[in-house]
């Protein structure tokens, strides 16, 4: 009888085939897998690549307190400009900006939706100059009142393009659909106190938003006459009084009165190098209807009406703190009167051709007042006594007093204050209780102290 086949070495053949296969079907998946994860590493990498070059990353000050809607705002241009719309909106600019006067200006206001810029905007429409505004509608205060004052400058067919003044590509579009006689610089981070809580909001606008218009202005053909608002804050610690243009601006109080300042040697730069006709501006504390609710004539008003406790500075060593308080009308016949008389540049191409104009003026009233005496005011215009506290003035920039020279402002374009505060505190106060829907009791108040010829001025 035949013996049974020995199969152990077939076995342990198969086995062992068994194995180099599972082996090399290991080392074929880790082969894929690196090759997969280093493709899909390329991908991204060309990916990332491609959004960067094709959708920058946004701009700090859409990461600012103020939540700017640049970036939106952008988008919807850029899409706009290049789709059927852009010719409708390119139109809508084009009529805002063409002047309805012989020999009118054509004119970028930026900040126009802002207290100043309103005002301003108004008045050159309606002497037939052309307008476009530019503001971007920041949170630094109450967005509904900047609403309102856009849909007043609609009415008298001036349109604001909602745009951020650091968003260059956005500002070379509107001067390639309008060669702009004249810019009225107006956009800028207001307020003293503020920059203590949000210091880069003030860098991103007066320091590069600045630069960035001067660039774009620089490259223009032609280019325009500037005309900026500095403040009166760049005065700082200076103790000569009242102050000139000549006197020493280089103590600044604050970070605000700093970037203000910074903006007056920029504009000396541009000037110089490539010769941009410059005008700036130091306004001195400017009130009345549609002002900012910041300021204290502003918020004094509404707590007032609300009952609620104000609070009066004193300096340190108990001396009532004072402001040359200027009215707006004056502040907007200044504005024009700069404009009116701004020579036109002398660059071309970006290069300097001869010698530009650079200026600098007070704008004021001349005329300190107290804040108790403002108080003293509102509480005759309101009919109700105000509860105070007068507290000593906290070390956040503000200065104790300020006064403008004006005479340089009067021998070159006629600036000449004419309202004084008690006068444009009710011609404010009515605004204030028409716009918030007061009741009739102040109203009434007010029209009784117009026709006595206002007492609270003596």
């Amino acid at each position: 009888m035949a013996s049974p086949p020995d199969t152990s070495k077939t076995t342990k053949l198969e086995r062992y085939n068994s194995y180099i296969r599972r082996v090399n079907s290991t080392k074929l998946l880790a082969a894929s897998s690196k090759l997969l994860f280093r493709v899909t590493l390329l991908v991204a990498l060309v990916l990332i690549l491609f959004f960067t070059l094709n959708y920058p990353p946004i701009s700090d000050t859409k990461r600012d307190h103020y939540h700017h809607i640049h970036t939106t705002t952008h988008n919807f241009l850029s899409s706009a400009l290049y789709g059927a719309a852009g010719a409708a909106w390119e139109k809508q600019v084009r009529h805002s900006a063409t002047p309805r006067r012989p020999s009118g200006f054509s004119v970028l206001v930026t900040g126009a939706a802002g207290f100043v810029g309103t005002h301003c905007s108004l008045a050159l429409k309606k002497r037939g100059d052309g307008v476009l505004g530019l503001d971007n509608f920041n949170s630094y205060y109450d967005t509904s009142l900047k609403r309102s004052r856009q849909e007043l400058l609609q009415k008298h067919q001036i349109l604001v393009v909602e745009a951020d003044i650091n968003d260059a590509e956005l500002l070379s579009k509107l001067f390639d659909i309008v060669p702009f006689s004249h810019i009225l610089h107006l956009a800028a981070q207001a307020g003293v106190r503020y920059a203590m809580e949000n210091p880069q909001s003030y860098v991103n606008s007066n320091i590069a938003g600045f630069v960035n218009l001067l660039e774009v202005a620089k490259a223009a053909d032609p280019q325009p006459a500037i005309v900026w608002a500095s403040s009166s804050s760049v005065y700082g610690l200076n103790t000569d009084n009242p102050f000139s243009e000549d006197h020493r601006t280089d103590q600044p109080a604050s970070l605000y009165a700093a970037t203000k300042k910074a903006g007056e040697e920029m504009a000396h730069t541009y000037n110089h190098i490539y010769g941009l006709s410059i005008t700036g501006l130091r306004f001195f504390t400017v009130y009345g209807p549609w002002g900012r609710p910041d300021m204290a004539y502003f918020f004094f008003t509404k707590d007032i009406l609300q009952g609620k406790t104000i609070h009066i500075y004193e300096t340190h060593d108990g001396r009532a703190v004072a402001r040359d308080f200027t009215y707006i009308d004056d502040i907007v016949k200044g504005c024009v009167g700069a404009l009116d008389t701004a020579e036109k540049s002398t660059g071309s191409g970006g290069k300097k051709r001869a010698p530009a104009q650079l200026r600098i003026y007070n704008l004021g009233n001349t005329s300190p007042v107290s804040v108790g005496k403002l108080v003293a005011i509102l509480e005759s215009l309101l009919g109700i006594k105000a509860k105070k506290h007068v507290i000593k003035m906290p070390r956040n920039g503000d200065v104790p007093f300020t006064h403008a020279n004006v005479s340089l402002a009067y021998k070159d374009f006629g600036y000449k204050p004419t309202t004084d505060l008690a006068t444009g505190l009710r011609k404010f106060v009515k605004w204030y209780v028409g716009y918030y829907g007061i009741d009739s009791r102040v109203k009434k108040e007010i029209d009784n102290l117009a026709n006595n010829h206002h007492p609270v001025d003596e």
